[in-house]
């Protein structure tokens, strides 16, 4: 029986790649060609020229995203380069297309020089509607995300930090339900303090939660290292471990209600499950193989297992994220993406599942939920409006 690797490495030497162009506008006699080509796109051109706006009216911009990698950081497989990145590129602008109908390109570079990266993104930004970044190293990812927020006015986004921040807040959110606990009570764990631990630290203390301790291989962040951190690490310290502990993981796990874990597999044992408080939630995301398996965290007592599989229940996956939140942003023109409206995501993925039907395995909707990009979409372009953060608001 072949795996699932060899059925996929066929699939794709058949596919020649997932994506490719179609065309919008006839071109099968000179009539057409004069109206897609010259003479007469000189028209909007000049329009265009009259009013940078008008893009948006003439061209495909407005429904466009460059999906960008240096190929540092790529799934589980680490720094591969840019080329070897690609097929994941190429998938993830699939994605766009197939559950939000959002046109996405993959832009894969060859540098890993921070400026240059964004001196890139900044020349090529006037062909895009948005920018998802993906698979970037931590933490040059939050500096080259932050900046291009900063100088462009289009929606930036970096899908590896925020994506699964937003799914984890969103099954968090109803997980809390369903124990009937309060975020400002409960004590939670973060194993990986990179790119996605970095942003669901931050998206959990948004959410009101402050018993947050937050783990990388050296230990727990504490406010008396922070000359040894780089400025992620810094300033996740300053949010996180609030007795300043020098508590082991396997420690700290006594006593917890949540465990996150975005890190290495095999780190979490049965004996620290049983160690949490009663109705335990563990969110055990290292890919492909999780900090701890669905069926020992259960064993261990846990009541709410979520993995980034998809053949165990409460799969964190970023599809329920990234397509719809673009989708939304690009409907209203936002200028950027922003942590109210990354919220309203979270919420909104929470919000499809009614508080009756909430069970220990179905505290995250299906990626296949036809009414996520939906709503998602819809959260997002509401709060965008009502910031000012929109440049439509019909």
């Amino acid at each position: 029986m072949p795996t699932v690797y060899e059925i996929a490495l066929q699939k794709h030497k058949e596919w020649k790649g997932k994506i490719s162009t179609t065309l919008k506008a006839p071109i099968t006699n000179r009539e057409e060609l004069s109206l897609a080509y010259t003479p007469g796109v000189a028209e909007p051109c000049r329009k265009i020229h009259e009013n940078k706006e008008d893009v948006y009216l003439y061209t495909w911009k407005g429904n466009t995203v460059a999906v960008i990698t240096d190929g540092t950081a790529v799934l589980g497989l680490g720094d591969i380069g840019p080329e070897a990145g690609l097929p994941v590129m190429e998938g993830k602008c699939g994605l766009f297309k197939a559950f939000a109908d959002v046109d996405a390109v993959p832009i894969c570079l060859d540098t890993k020089d921070t400026e240059e990266i964004i001196r890139i993104c900044k020349a090529i930004a006037p062909g895009f509607g948005g920018f998802n970044l993906e698979d970037i190293s931590a933490p040059r990812c939050v500096e080259i995300e932050r900046r291009l927020i900063q100088e462009l006015d289009i929606p930036v986004f970096h899908d590896d930090q925020h994506g699964t921040a937003i799914v984890v807040t969103g099954g968090l959110i109803n997980s809390l339900k369903l124990v009937n606990k309060k975020a400002e009570d409960v004590k939670v764990i973060v194993s990986g303090v990179g790119a996605a631990g970095s942003s669901i630290i931050n998206m959990l203390y948004a959410l009101g939660i402050r018993k947050i301790y937050g783990y990388n291989r050296a230990g727990v962040l504490n406010r008396d290292d922070m000359d040894s951190y780089d400025f992620l690490s810094k300033e996740l310290a300053l949010i996180t471990n609030p007795e300043n502990s020098r508590k082991t993981m396997a420690e700290q796990f006594e006593g917890a209600d949540v465990f996150i874990g975005v890190s290495a597999p095999k780190i979490v044992t049965v004996e620290m499950i049983k160690s949490m408080n009663k109705d335990a939630i563990v969110f055990a995301m290292a890919n492909p193989e999780p900090e701890i398996s669905y069926a020992d965290a259960i064993a261990g007592g846990a009541k709410i297992v979520g993995t980034g599989r998809s053949d165990f229940p409460n799969q964190v996956n970023n599809v329920l994220a990234f397509p719809g939140l673009f989708r939304g942003a690009l409907d209203c023109r936002a200028r950027k993406i922003t942590d109210e409206m990354k919220m309203a995501a979270a919420v909104g993925i929470a919000s499809l599942i009614e508080e009756k039907d909430l069970t220990p395995e179905y505290v995250i909707p299906s990626p296949f939920d036809p009414r996520v990009a939906k709503k998602v979409a819809e959260e997002v372009k509401k709060v965008a409006i009502a910031t000012g953060i929109a440049r439509l608001i019909d």
